[in-house]
């Protein structure tokens, strides 16, 4: 009998599929975000607070900051490669997430595309950013380098939107209100290429601290 038994089970064994174990899940992929015009890194923190509730560890989150007035696009993208490639070397990742609000979306997007960030940037999120320009940006052209910058025409928007405008193997998302006030038209946001998505009733810095948008971006992010 017990010989009988010991048959069967062989059989089953030969059989049955041997189920492959478990792949662990490495650290997630670092996040940088990139503030818009006169402002600083701490406009972040409660993006950053509801990233962590939903159990991002904290040190893979970081806000970049930066003079926003001064320094053309070009110098400011190569600070942003320099920055990330500090954060890849302290968490030994090879790329990150770069989440840029408003201004901020254009040395971002100017480092995954001229930059050398090509490789390196695995999502590239832009909330309300001047994707096309904003009118409004002519009043402070004159003495604001990113102003200038922002100006519907502007060198550095006819280089970003020269071809294709979400480059590389990089994922990139857009978020923009139809209430947005400080891109004007609204519709500037919008990327060709990229997942666009169009959000409630939200005045321009209203996306730093929105839990929906929040919420949105980090699932973004996971895919």
């Amino acid at each position: 009998m017990r010989r009988h038994v010991m048959t069967a089970l062989l059989v089953l064994a030969a059989v049955l599929p041997v189920s492959a174990p478990a792949r662990a899940e490495g650290p997630p992929v670092p996040v940088v975000f990139v503030h818009g015009r006169n402002a600083d890194g701490g406009v972040w923190g409660g993006m950053i607070s509801r990233f962590e509730a939903a159990g991002t560890p904290g040190d893979r989150l970081f806000a970049w900051t930066y003079d926003t007035t001064r320094s053309t696009n070009e110098v400011l993208a190569a600070r942003l490669a320099a920055y990330v490639d500090d954060v890849l070397r302290r968490t030994g990742a090879d790329r990150v997430d770069l989440v840029a609000h408003s201004l901020g979306s254009l040395p971002a997007r100017w480092y995954a595309k001229f930059g050398g960030g090509g490789d390196k940037v695995a999502h590239l999120v832009s909330l309300a950013g001047p994707g096309h320009g904003t009118d409004l940006a002519w009043f402070c052209a004159l003495w604001d380098q990113g102003c200038r910058d922002m100006t519907p025409g502007s060198y550095v928007l006819s280089r970003l939107n020269d071809g294709a405008e979400t480059p590389g193997p990089a994922r990139y998302a857009t978020w923009w209100s139809p209430c947005d006030e400080q891109i004007v038209p609204t519709s500037s946001t919008p990327l060709s290429g990229a997942a666009n998505t169009r959000t409630g009733c939200l005045r321009h810095n209203d996306f730093l601290t929105d839990p929906t948008v929040a919420d949105q971006v980090r699932a973004f992010l996971a895919r």
